[in-house]
């Protein structure tokens, strides 16, 4: 009953929040940045090269949910909805960073044999990207192998296993069909294998 109480308290308070947003109280809006900023802080350092980069996205993000809070419908926590936002701001940062001139995919993607196999032998990987970035030894490596990636994979990737969105969740952040997701993700991932592959397999974790 504790629980349910707690609960319901909850939402009754992120209701009032809202309402107070909606009035554009300017101290309900420091109530949500003071609250949400270290977590989302979180969700833009795993997607941006730099802190500079994920507090821009995550600032950006704040000043458009503010603009953009008559918008929020409730059928979803507000933190959930701001993960949205801070998500598509880190996106768009890294799409208006000056990169180098992107390798077309076609190059990295393994080569195969006549009888359907694998030119090149890969090592067992028992664990899954989400896992290997994690580390604090290959953070970055695994991080920058994925910003390198063309920009249509490098955001599929950071959505499905860096953000971990379902496919329909990603395919409406970036505006494609659920089936062209699964083909990015597959062909992405079978270009980050090809890179991180003998990183992994010398065991530099």
């Amino acid at each position: 009953m504790a629980d349910e109480a707690a609960l319901a308290q909850a939402e009754a308070d992120e209701q009032a929040l809202v309402r107070r947003l909606r009035a554009r109280d300017p101290k309900a809006f420091e109530t949500l940045v003071r609250a949400q900023t270290p977590r989302m802080l979180a969700v833009a350092r795993r997607m941006l090269p730099t802190d500079e980069d994920a507090r821009d996205a995550v600032q950006d993000a704040f000043l458009n949910a503010y603009r953009s809070i008559d918008g929020f419908e409730g059928q979803s926590r507000l933190s959930t909805w701001l993960h949205r936002i801070v998500v598509n701001a880190a996106l768009m940062k890294l799409r208006t960073r000056r990169r180098k001139p992107e390798e077309p995919l076609e190059l990295r993607e393994p080569a195969f044999l006549p009888d359907g196999h694998h030119a090149t032998r890969y090592g067992s990987w028992t664990e899954d990207l989400e896992e290997l970035a994690g580390r604090e030894q290959t953070r970055r490596l695994v991080r920058n192998a994925i910003l390198d990636l063309p920009e249509n994979y490098r955001d599929v990737v950071i959505l499905r296993d860096i953000q971990e969105l379902s496919t329909d969740e990603a395919a409406r952040a970036l505006g494609i069909t659920p089936n062209a997701v699964k083909i990015r993700l597959h062909r992405a991932r079978q270009a980050l294998r090809d890179v991180l592959d003998e990183h992994f397999r010398r065991g530099d974790q």
